[in-house]
């Protein structure tokens, strides 16, 4: 127990300024026994707390834990339960009532016990004792009732210092006590014994300790003398250290010298190191072999080995130039020096470069001309692909000459295009004559002797594209003077082939199928023969002067004024323009190179357009696809750029063509003394889509095509009605059953998707004016049977009963025979016969619809006949009146009729 208390009073009162009085070891009444400590306490402060405090154990580990403490203040009563017997059990009051169990009586009466001191000292008897033995309570107040009130103040005010000064033994001196009372084991009964054997002992231990101090006082004579010579000795070290210092000093300076000449040594080795890095760096990357000199100076530029060798050297001479050097080395003279032999090295083999490429182009140009007269024949494009091969050797010189010296390289570009320029010029000139004479003789073949007069018109045309040949004027004059020619030797033609009017009026065989085809491979060759020439120089163009979709210098090279490039890097603002600007280079380049394509395509075009109108359809399909094409190999390319604008002009003349179509229609005019017929644009229509559903069969532009369908079949339906209504020979029913049974007719057989609502509504008024015909045609057969029912209709219609109409005085049973017998079956059947030839006269025999016409009659006759019969059923009843005729006779007569006619 007693090691507890130390340990709790060092763990847990300690540092909070509590000294530990009692304690016991308790666990509560009634429930799971679970031990803890109740203690109690005194603070070491003033003014002075007392507490009882619960201290448990923790569950953790093997220390102590403060649970909970109460003010001794707090509490009322203090309960022991029996004073006569031993009972471990005791309460405590405090603001509840807390029931103990301690773990012997011992304990609780020392606990007890403790706690009545404290409220005696501290709290003047507030807290009552119940049921405790009088035996603790009798020796505190026997020693103050022994004492006066002054004197026991006093010694209570002495307790409270010895309190105070109170300091607990530790194990050690507890165990030095217990072993000197085992010794003096009377000191217990006896203790003035003790006392007095303990003041001898003290006293011979003091006299030995005097008795030692005297006897080490030689000792301490012998130790001073020890220390003077110690310090003898110190001193003798000391000067000798002095000297040793002074020695040490003088090798410490010549150690600093060394030193110092071993920096100034390694210096000297790291400028050296740096300094041959430098000279190695020079001598590496400025260097120029002998060889590649000579290259330079005197190199073969015509052979491929001596090609190969200027292009080494050139890129060795570039790299030379190109060498980012370091700072300070633009002073030196060795570089200087080497500087200035490049420079002058670059500017020699920069002049002879370009003098031997202009030669190039010349000496080629030359040898590609005198190909030119054996392809003025035949309608083909002599190629470049040999002079393109033979310069494309060059390639990467001119990439050296591109970065080095632009304005060589600029000139040598402006002398390629001006020369290829007048080569292409003269080459697409007579290629176009060519093309111009094969189209122009295409209507030399055309079939019959309809256009008399135009073999000697071509004759004229060919005399003066041949005088086109030899003369150094424009295209445009040669271009002017051919398509007068062709409008003068092809009026006649298009005045009966170009319009949908006139192909109306001629057969199969006068459409000149076979021109038309020939003119369609024509122009076919002339866009074969431009697009590989056009995209093959492009192509060369790209390779030859490196205009390729990157910038000219590469890793940022930036040529400076002196000559000599250092590296910057550039900003993507920079790398963008330079490749707009190479992309432009290319398009200027082409459009200077074949400034003539374009023209001489349109004068092309509208010659083919003067000769037949129809020829549009054919261009717009081929240039269409040529276009597409070319977008498809590069949408940027010049040959895109250009076939585009001229299908721009071909689309222009296929809706010229439309409208003409359309105008031609509006401006038709008809005979008022013969019959009208299939109008002659409704024929032309027919041929029109036949022609148009051959040409356009897969073609990228059909969606231009469906639009003229639909501009033309409304001008047609309108100028069907506008000549109907104008017709004085034929009845206007006639005119339009006719045309628009036609015009269904053709729509349905040719299946044209996007005119399938006109085709609808061309098949409604087909209908709708053939039974109006009829109506009007058969009028009243039985014109006066017609007008007696006419008013049997009109008294029942007033509310007259159907079978009291007999009653009538004027429609009585003897009218109606009278009116009957007025038209018997011969008389019926000549007044048909009479309608058949007149429906003849009107009708025209290229539609075939006279017998459809009379079928039509024949049921609307019977319709009537029908009607006549049941009105005579309803209101004259029983009568057995019947018509002079039956049904079975109309049907001998109409078709005794039409066989016979």
């Amino acid at each position: 127990m007693t090691a507890i208390k130390h340990a709790l009073q060092r763990d847990i009162f300690t540092p909070n300024d509590e000294r530990l009085l009692s304690i016991v070891n308790v666990c509560k009444a009634g429930k799971k026994k679970k031990n803890c400590f109740l203690c109690a306490t005194v603070t070491t402060e003033r003014p002075v707390q007392v507490r009882v405090v619960k201290v448990k154990k923790s569950d953790k580990g093997d220390f102590y834990k403060r649970q909970m403490a109460w003010e001794l203040r707090d509490l009322a009563e203090v309960d022991a339960k029996d004073a006569s017997k031993e009972n471990p059990e005791f309460d405590l009051h405090f603001e509840k009532v807390y029931r103990w169990v301690a773990s012997s009586t011992a304990e609780k009466n020392s606990f007890i016990s403790c706690i009545w001191k404290l409220n005696q000292r501290y709290l003047r008897k507030k807290v009552e004792f119940v049921n405790v033995s009088s035996q603790l309570l009798e020796e505190l107040p026997k020693a103050e009732e022994s004492v006066p009130s002054g004197e026991n103040q006093s010694v209570a005010g002495g307790d409270e210092d010895a309190l105070d000064d109170y300091q607990e033994l530790n194990a050690r001196e507890e165990q030095d006590i217990e072993g000197m009372m085992e010794v003096c084991e009377y000191a217990i009964s006896n203790a003035e014994a003790f006392a007095e054997k303990l003041s001898r002992e003290l006293q011979v231990l003091d006299g030995a300790n005097i008795q030692s101090i005297m006897a080490s006082e030689k000792q301490v004579n012998i130790l001073m003398q020890l220390l003077d010579e110690a310090l003898s000795e110190v001193d003798t070290i000391e000067g000798k250290l002095s000297s040793y210092e002074e020695m040490l000093q003088s090798v410490k300076e010549q150690m600093d010298q060394i030193s110092q000449s071993n920096r100034l040594i390694q210096i000297s080795n790291t400028n050296n190191g740096k300094l041959l890095d430098e000279i190695q760096f020079l001598v590496n990357y400025m260097d120029l072999s002998k060889g590649h000199i000579r290259a330079l100076q005197d190199g073969d530029l015509s052979s491929p080995k001596g090609i190969e060798a200027c292009i080494n050297a050139s890129e060795a001479l570039l790299q030379c130039m190109n060498v980012a050097l370091r700072p300070g080395h633009e002073k030196l003279m060795a570089v200087k020096q080497q500087q200035h032999l490049f420079t002058e090295l670059r500017d020699t083999f920069a002049r002879r470069l370009t003098n031997h490429l202009n030669n190039v182009f010349v000496h080629q140009g030359h040898d590609q001309s005198s190909t030119l007269s054996q392809h003025t024949a035949e309608l083909t494009l002599p190629k470049h692909s040999p002079l393109h091969r033979d310069l494309l050797r060059y390639a990467k010189l001119m990439e050296w000459l591109k970065n080095t010296q632009r304005e060589k390289y600029d000139g040598l570009s402006r002398t390629y295009v001006d020369y290829m320029t007048r080569l292409y010029e003269r080459e697409i000139k007579d290629f176009f004559e060519v093309a111009k004479i094969k189209m122009a003789g295409t209507t030399k073949e055309g079939k019959g002797n309809k256009f008399a007069t135009l073999p000697r018109k071509e004759s004229a045309l060919k005399q003066e594209t041949e005088s086109l040949h030899g003369s150094s004027g424009k295209l445009t004059g040669s271009t002017s003077s051919l398509n007068k020619l062709a409008v003068q030797g092809s009026s006649s033609r298009r005045s009966q082939s170009s319009s949908l009017l006139d192909m109306g009026n001629m057969s199969a065989s006068d459409l000149d199928v076979a021109d038309r085809t020939k003119f369609d491979k024509i122009f076919e060759q002339v866009l074969s023969e431009l697009e590989p020439l056009c995209l093959a120089e492009q192509d060369f163009i790209s390779k030859f002067f490196k205009l390729q979709q990157h910038p000219t210098l590469a890793q940022g090279e930036v040529e400076s004024d002196g000559g000599v490039p250092s590296r910057q890097p550039p900003p993507g603002e920079h790398r963008h323009s330079m490749s707009l600007t190479e992309k432009d280079m290319v398009r200027l380049m082409m459009n200077k190179i074949f400034q003539s394509i374009e023209t001489e395509l349109n004068s092309l075009i509208a010659l083919g357009d003067k000769i037949d109108s129809f020829h549009s359809l054919y261009m717009l399909v081929k240039m269409s696809h040529h276009v597409w094409t070319a977008q498809n190999v590069d949408p940027a390319s010049y040959l895109s750029t250009t076939l585009g604008n001229v299908l721009v002009t071909v689309k222009r003349n296929f809706d010229k063509c439309i409208s003409g179509q359309i105008r031609q229609m509006e401006e038709v005019k008809i005979s008022k003394k013969s019959k009208v017929g299939i109008l002659p644009f409704v024929t032309g229509f027919e041929e029109f889509a036949e022609l148009a559903e051959t040409i356009f069969r897969n073609a990228e532009r059909r969606g231009d095509l469906d639009k003229a369908y639909v501009k033309l079949i409304r001008a047609v339906f309108t100028n069907v009605e506008k000549v109907a209504n104008e017709s004085q020979k034929t009845p206007r029913d006639v005119v339009m059953m006719e045309n628009f049974h036609h015009i269904f007719s053709t729509q349905s057989r040719l299946k044209i998707s996007c005119l399938e609502t006109e085709r609808r509504e061309a098949k409604h008024k087909y209908t709708d004016h053939l039974q109006s015909y009829v109506i009007n045609s058969l009028g009243q057969p039985l014109e006066k049977l017609n007008h007696f029912f006419e008013g049997v209709e009109a008294r029942v219609a007033q509310g007259v009963r159907e079978e009291e109409v007999s009653y009538q005085l004027a429609f009585n049973k003897q009218e109606l025979r009278k009116v009957i017998k007025e038209y018997p079956g011969k008389e019926v059947k000549k007044g048909l016969d009479n309608l058949y030839k007149k429906v003849d006269k009107h009708l025209c025999e290229e539609e075939s619809l006279l017998q459809v016409v009379w079928h039509s009659m024949q049921d609307e006759f019977i319709r009537q006949y029908k009607h006549f019969e049941g009105l005579i059923g309803r209101c004259y009843p029983g009568s057995g009146i019947t018509m002079e005729f039956t049904i079975g006779d109309m049907l001998e007569y109409f078709s005794s009729i039409a066989q016979s006619h």
